[in-house]
């Protein structure tokens, strides 16, 4: 007979739940009929943060993905009128990437979706299970302080 294995269990939620966030945002913004991939979803978001538009090298360091796949997600923004590629004012051969209003447009709608798909996910849950999980999720997401290890002694 096997012990059960509480890490293993929370693990395996985890994961079932990223899975079912990722459907119902993917709903949402079916819904909307925003023609958004969740990766371009990501990269305007991320486009959005910076102060000034940012150069391809940059956005895949902060998408922590190759800059190869940044290319393919800006050229499909690009085409749809929601970036475009400007050249860097003090260096001409740099380009970067910068959000124009349908780019902005579509930012607001994507808010709106995650919003309401948030709604669907927590709606299960009580004013104050929803600050208890968001302070666990903040934990997570943080990484916690842990204790500095101490080394096993072996005899």
């Amino acid at each position: 007979m096997t012990t059960p294995d509480p890490d293993g269990l929370l693990a395996e939620q985890l994961l079932r739940l990223t899975r079912r966030v990722h459907r119902i945002q993917k709903r949402h913004l079916e819904r909307r009929e925003l023609g958004i991939t969740p990766a371009q979803s990501r990269l305007l978001r991320t486009l959005a943060h910076f102060g000034s538009p940012p150069r391809m090298a940059d956005l895949a360091e902060r998408l922590e993905v190759v800059p190869r796949a940044v290319t393919t997600l800006v050229d499909g923004l690009e085409a749809s009128g929601r970036v475009r590629r400007v050249p860097d004012p003090t260096n001409r051969r740099v380009i970067r990437i910068e959000i124009t209003d349908e780019g902005r447009e579509a930012l607001r709608e994507l808010r709106a979706a995650r919003r309401s798909a948030a709604e669907e996910i927590l709606a299960p849950l009580t004013d104050e299970q929803r600050e208890v999980l968001g302070g666990l999720l903040d934990t997570l997401i943080d990484g916690g302080e842990l204790p500095a290890a101490t080394p096993e002694r072996h005899c």
